[in-house]
């Protein structure tokens, strides 16, 4: 993006971030990321002071002017996946385009899994709960 004033550059982090903030913002979508990503993402929720990945499950390719992104998730059982993609790809495409101006060329979106509440232990529980307990 490139105007007589200067010339604009974003990164491909901040795309990245961008579209996994605005996919996480849709109902059914349980987590980012396949099975090895989400691992990876815990372990580093564990450790004290770390950051959260928001581009956790997300990656792009950013031109000058046009973007691709593609999604790994994992949707809530119940929830239509046509619909959810659907919702998925219209919050992205409006997120990208409002705050960063570059044209989204497609949102490919893979679903790896599907989340089972009756699946999650007493332990993912209790280790969950302490999480979000504050201190």
């Amino acid at each position: 993006m490139s105007t007589e004033r200067g010339k604009t550059t974003i990164a491909d982090t901040v795309v990245a971030k961008i579209a996994g903030l605005a996919a996480r913002e849709v109902n059914g979508v349980h987590a980012l990321g396949g099975s090895t990503t989400r691992a990876v993402g815990a372990l580093r929720d564990r450790i004290p002071g770390a950051s959260v990945n928001h581009a956790q499950g997300v990656s792009v390719e950013v031109g000058e002017k046009q973007a691709a992104v593609d999604v790994d998730i994992v949707v809530e059982y119940g929830v239509s996946i046509n619909d959810l993609a659907t919702g998925i790809r219209r919050n992205v495409v409006a997120a990208l385009e409002r705050m960063t101006g570059l044209e989204v060329v497609e949102v490919n979106i893979t679903v790896h899994d599907v989340f089972v509440e009756a699946d999650v232990t007493p332990e993912d529980r209790e280790r969950t709960s302490d999480d979000l307990r504050v201190v």
